[in-house]
């Protein structure tokens, strides 16, 4: 996995909106989703709260790589791409319980485990 650069850690803690989430099925159909409820786990892993997937949970079971797009209070934008592991239960979910919501149902933890980051076209990493 890859460590997300400092830039890249100071402008996650100044996003603003929701994430974009992206799949895709087992054809190569992506599949995109806006999400609030997310959070840095660690240096090399984001972690998006499964309150409502559908689609999105088909492709992660299917073996699906990800990626996150989000956007700073300055209008800069990031991708990360990587793998997704879901969690039902362990230190992941735990962590995802501690914030997200009460209102939403936290069904497991989808957690992007970063391997690519790119600001614009620009690869950080």
């Amino acid at each position: 996995m890859t460590a997300l650069p400092e830039k890249v850690k100071t402008a996650w803690e100044n996003r603003e909106g929701p994430i974009i989430l992206t799949t895709v099925n087992e054809k190569g159909v992506p599949n995109s989703i806006y999400a609030t409820c997310v959070s840095k786990y660690s240096d090399d892993t984001i972690v998006v709260a499964n309150n409502y997937f559908s689609k999105t949970l088909e492709n992660i079971q299917a073996g699906s790589k990800g990626s996150i797009l989000f956007i700073t209070k300055k209008g800069d934008a990031y991708q990360l791409k990587g793998s997704i592991e879901y969690h039902k239960e362990g230190p992941v979910f735990d962590d995802m319980k501690t914030w997200n919501p009460k209102k939403h149902p936290g069904h497991a933890a989808a957690a992007l485990k970063v391997e690519e980051v790119y600001s614009g076209a620009e690869k950080l990493c």
